[in-house]
């Protein structure tokens, strides 16, 4: 428990560093949705997190919300996630790693491996592509979904 508080603290101070450098604060609102992306496994939508963090903080608004994953997207302390016409979602974790997504309720979680790197290796894009970014994400059915 005291670790976690430990570890919450750190990020908390990082992201204020992040945000000043770009003439932004860590205002109550944007604390509490880097507090709901950091204590989630999966990577919720801005509705799920306005749920969450209204009950929190009871007068934020949508709006207030999507403005603030926004920003935290663009001080790189959270990246954003969009496939196709699906609402997008939030990810806490910015390095390269990999996600499930479920066909039918559209959940995304991480999952790790230890031989993507090996894989990625084995991937020659054709001639004249440069590569610039990856994503690597498995389809299929959560449990909940009958998976």
């Amino acid at each position: 428990m005291r670790e976690a508080k430990k570890r919450q603290a750190e990020q908390a101070e990082a992201l204020k560093r992040e945000l000043g450098a770009r003439g932004a604060h860590l205002t109550r609102q944007r604390a509490a949705v880097f507090e709901f992306l950091s204590q989630v496994e999966h990577h919720p939508t801005a509705e799920e997190v306005y749920m969450a963090v209204k009950r929190k903080v009871p007068r934020i608004s949508l709006a207030t919300v999507y403005k603030n994953l926004e920003t935290l997207v663009e001080c790189g302390a959270a990246s954003k996630l969009t496939y196709g016409d699906a609402a997008a979602r939030y990810d806490i974790r910015t390095d390269h790693h990999y996600h499930m997504r479920c066909l039918d309720c559209g959940s995304v979680r991480d999952f790790d491996s230890g031989r993507g790197a090996e894989l990625l290796r084995q991937i020659v894009p054709a001639e004249g592509f440069t590569v610039k970014d990856y994503r690597l994400e498995l389809l299929g059915q959560c449990r909940k979904c009958g998976g």
